[in-house]
């Protein structure tokens, strides 16, 4: 089974390249993040027809989630019943035995900002939701676009970052309080090469350039993460005309 996350930065944009990414890596379960597209307006039909059911949690212009998966969903959980938001960040389903949460954390905009302050609020309930589905379902995956570079070695720069938001040591520790749960980054399973990176701004040349961070992730429960043979970002999508500023994140396990 191949699991995979991708911030699309607008499905209504990035339709064709999700049909076309899907062609070639026919995974069977795809979490997007930044979907920017209400429910009524998602593209159900067009997915079904390469073969995805989908549930969504969408919004308009901003954020909006959902996972697309070739197997049946069921208990479908939308945003955290622990924290009140009108940001729709967070879906969940479970295909088989194993539960998938799709997450998009908040972005932060700077420390000492409100948004800021948002995003650490928001980190912290879920971690006491992540604690509970964990205890629920042991066969566990949260893949998103957690807004957070872990270690100096998913920055290309860290220097250059030192004091902004996806580096900062309370965002890092909010991070590292997920893992501690029991998780395993799926990505540093593995030996991998260096410069391994999500996302690249669109400014500044920075995918030529190859400035870039990890922030994209796969967590896995401790049962998934002795099943997964591999963890890979796919670069190529970054590199095609008009593209999301996030690579996708694959993880495959074994029966």
């Amino acid at each position: 089974m191949k699991l995979a996350t991708w911030n699309v930065n607008s499905l209504r944009v990035r339709l064709p390249q999700v049909l076309d990414w899907l062609k070639a890596h026919p995974v069977d379960v795809l979490c997007l993040q930044e979907t920017k597209i209400t429910d009524d307006r998602f593209p159900f039909m067009e997915l079904a027809a390469a073969g995805y059911e989908a549930v969504t949690a969408g919004q308009k212009t901003y954020n909006g989630v959902a996972i697309l998966s070739r197997h049946p969903l069921s208990d479908v959980v939308r945003n955290n019943p622990l924290y009140v938001d009108d940001q729709q960040r967070i879906i969940a389903a479970t295909l088989s035995d194993i539960r998938v949460i799709c997450a998009y954390v908040p972005n932060g905009q700077a420390p000492a900002t409100e948004k800021y302050a948002y995003k650490l609020a928001w980190l912290s309930a879920f971690h006491d939701w992540v604690e509970q589905e964990k205890h629920q379902h042991p066969r566990l995956a949260i893949l998103g676009d957690y807004n957070i570079a872990p270690e100096n070695r998913d920055v290309h720069d860290p220097a250059a970052w030192e004091g902004h938001a996806l580096v900062s040591p309370p965002e890092r520790d909010a991070f590292s309080r997920l893992t501690a749960l029991g998780l395993k980054d799926a990505y540093r399973l593995f030996e991998q090469p260096e410069s391994g990176y999500s996302w690249w701004d669109y400014r500044q040349a920075a995918f030529r350039r190859d400035m870039g961070l990890r922030i994209d992730h796969i967590l896995l429960s401790e049962a998934l993460s002795k099943q997964c043979t591999g963890c890979t970002i796919d670069r190529e999508p970054r590199s095609w005309a008009q593209p999301s500023d996030h690579a996708p994140v694959i993880a495959e396990l074994k029966p």
